[in-house]
C-alpha cells in the first residue's frame, strides 16, 4: 500500500483550481463594475478582484470588447483613470426618458458656455471667463461647481484671483480620458473666419485687453 507523502496537504492547498480562472475574474470584474458609481482604476478592481492588475487590465479589455462585439446595452469604457460602465448611445434617448430626474441635471446654455471656457482656458479667473463671455458669469461657475463639473485650482500670484479647472466628474461625463481628448475648437467653427474669432476670443491676449475695458464697466448677470 502506498504511503501517502507528508507534503500532501501542502499539495492541495496549492492546486490551480484555487486560483480564479480568466472566466471568473471577468465576472468578478463585472460584478464590482455594477456597483461602481465612479470609474475605478486597473489597480483598485485587481486588488478587489484577487488577480494582477496587469491581467485585470486585459480582462477589462476583454470584456469592452466582447460587450461591443454583442451589441449590449451597457458599453466598458476607460475614462478618467478608471473603468466604468455605460449604457449604449443607441439607447440615450429612451433611458433619458426613462430616468425623470435626469431633466434637473441639464445645464443650462449659460452654463456650458462657461463650462467650455473653462475647459479650453484652464486654470480659468471668473474675470477671464467673463471677458471671453462678456457677461458676468459667477452664477454659472458656482452651479457648474455644484455639479461637481469645475472646481478650484487655487489663487494667482499677484491678483489672488480664484483658479478655476474641470474635475475628474467631467472628464467622465463627456467620455474623455483626459483632457488632451477634447476635440479641436477649430472643427466646430464653419468657416476660416469663425475659427480665427475662435481662437482670438480664448487668447490671453484678447481675454486681457477686454479686462482692460470692462474693469470699471457694470456687467449684467447671465443666470
Amino acid at each position: 500500500m502506498m504511503e501517502p507523502r507528508e507534503n500532501d496537504s501542502d499539495d492541495v492547498a496549492l492546486q490551480p483550481q484555487d486560483e480564479p480562472h480568466d472566466d471568473d475574474i471577468r465576472a468578478r470584474l463585472e460584478a464590482l463594475l455594477l456597483v461602481s458609481t465612479d470609474p475605478v482604476s486597473a489597480k483598485a478592481l485587481a486588488q478587489a478582484a484577487g488577480c494582477e492588475t496587469a491581467q485585470a487590465t486585459q480582462e477589462l479589455r476583454g470584456l469592452a470588447a466582447e460587450l461591443l462585439a454583442q451589441g449590449r446595452g451597457i458599453q466598458l469604457r476607460e475614462v478618467a483613470g478608471g473603468w466604468r460602465l455605460y449604457t449604449h448611445p443607441a439607447y440615450h434617448e429612451m433611458v433619458e426618458k426613462y430616468i425623470q430626474s435626469w431633466d434637473s441635471r441639464r445645464l443650462t446654455q449659460a452654463a456650458l458656455e462657461t463650462l467650455a471656457v473653462i475647459a479650453y482656458h484652464q486654470p480659468a479667473t471668473r474675470e477671464g471667463v467673463r471677458a471671453v463671455r462678456g457677461v458676468n458669469s459667477d452664477s454659472a461657475i458656482a452651479s457648474l461647481m455644484d455639479k461637481g463639473l469645475v472646481r478650484e485650482l487655487g489663487k494667482r500670484e499677484g491678483s489672488g484671483s480664484i483658479l478655476y479647472g474641470t474635475t475628474p466628474a467631467f472628464l467622465e461625463r463627456y467620455g474623455l480620458r483626459s483632457l488632451d481628448d477634447l476635440p479641436p475648437l477649430d472643427q466646430f467653427a464653419p468657416d476660416d473666419e469663425t475659427r480665427r474669432l475662435i481662437r482670438e476670443r480664448l487668447s490671453g491676449a484678447h481675454i486681457q485687453s477686454t479686462l482692460d475695458e470692462i474693469a470699471d464697466d457694470d456687467v449684467p448677470d447671465d443666470d
